[in-house]
């Protein structure tokens, strides 16, 4: 009975291995539309896709960005200037992918946009320190999806949203971590939904990379400027040394951060590719063997790790 078993549990992993690997049959007839296309995961989307055959429609923020990026790919790709946060932009792109794709409808929608702002004890933040984050990578995501959608339910394509492991466990206070809780749930509901139209919802939860986006200098500026705002009696609780204790061990995290941004482009390359797209897909070594299984433990695990490895490790006085 236990070899059976035991060789059921084989042909399934053999199975579901062999399924992972089935690709459509044609990508050069197929529209993705990219935003966050500046630099980073994006700007590396737009050129990947592009030299594999894709017709790729590239969003950039800055007209540098866009002017960059137009120069390092064929003449195939399309770029244009894109703010997720303005919703008459939102809508008039939405309108030029539609005259732009056609009958064929788009075959890809990869919502990569997004912002840190600033990272802080949530004691130290008032409600714009939130702001940013939210309206960016929720909103802004948000309402470009719910534009483009029927455009992708008419191709019966992919849509394809960028989360983070901190989606998924919360490290610091401030308006990443609740907005990309938020865009799991969207992710979910809208994967859900859109079942019953031949569209396939994915949601991509990179771990620590080297990006615009984790730019320790920017970071560090952010969180200074936060505390010399602060209260005396905020700066009291904390502690004599707090904040240079904090950002030296700010600068000792730099070991756990990848540098391969690829790995996550694979991941976005298999969702609009694979005849079975996965549902969820952990980039990175950290994401795949600390953050992701550390998020299924139970909370008092959760914050024994975390309180170890975040950055405010300096212990404040009682209050």
């Amino acid at each position: 009975m236990f070899l059976f078993v035991l060789a059921l549990l084989i042909l399934c992993g053999f199975l579901w291995n062999y399924k992972g690997h089935l690709k459509i049959a044609d990508i050069t007839d197929k529209y993705i539309f990219i935003t966050g296309c500046d630099t980073g995961f994006g700007n590396l989307a737009a050129r990947t896709f592009d030299k594999k055959g894709f017709h790729v429609i590239a969003a950039c923020l800055t007209e540098s960005g866009l002017t960059a990026l137009k120069a390092e790919t064929s003449e195939r790709l399309h770029t244009m200037l894109l703010d997720v946060t303005d919703p008459e932009n939102v809508k008039r792109t939405a309108q030029w992918v539609k005259n732009q794709v056609g009958e064929k409808g788009l075959w890809g929608l990869i919502n990569n946009a997004g912002v840190l702002g600033a990272l802080a004890p949530t004691d130290w933040l008032t409600v714009e320190d939130y702001r940013e984050p939210v309206e960016v990578n929720l909103f802004g995501l948000i309402n470009v999806t719910l534009n483009m959608l029927p455009l992708v339910k008419k191709a019966r394509g992919r849509v394809i949203n960028v989360s983070s492991v901190a989606g998924r466990l919360a490290f610091s206070g401030g308006g990443y971590t609740p907005s990309k809780y938020a865009v799991e749930g969207f992710n979910d509901s809208l994967r859900r939904d859109m079942k019953a139209f031949g569209v396939h919802v994915s949601c991509i939860e990179p771990g620590l990379f080297k990006t615009e986006l984790s730019d320790l200098v920017k970071t560090t500026e952010k969180k200074l400027v936060i505390w010399k705002q602060l209260s005396p009696e905020i700066k009291q609780q904390y502690g004599e040394g707090y904040i240079e204790k904090s950002l030296d061990k700010m600068k000792g995290n730099t070991p756990y951060v990848n540098l391969d941004l690829s790995l996550v482009v694979e991941c976005m390359d298999h969702a609009l590719t694979s005849l079975y797209p996965k549902t969820r897909y952990a980039a990175g070594k950290d994401a795949k063997t600390l953050w992701i299984p550390l998020s299924h433990m139970p909370a008092v695990l959760q914050d024994f790790f975390l309180l170890k490895w975040k950055t405010e490790l300096a212990n404040p006085k009682a209050v």
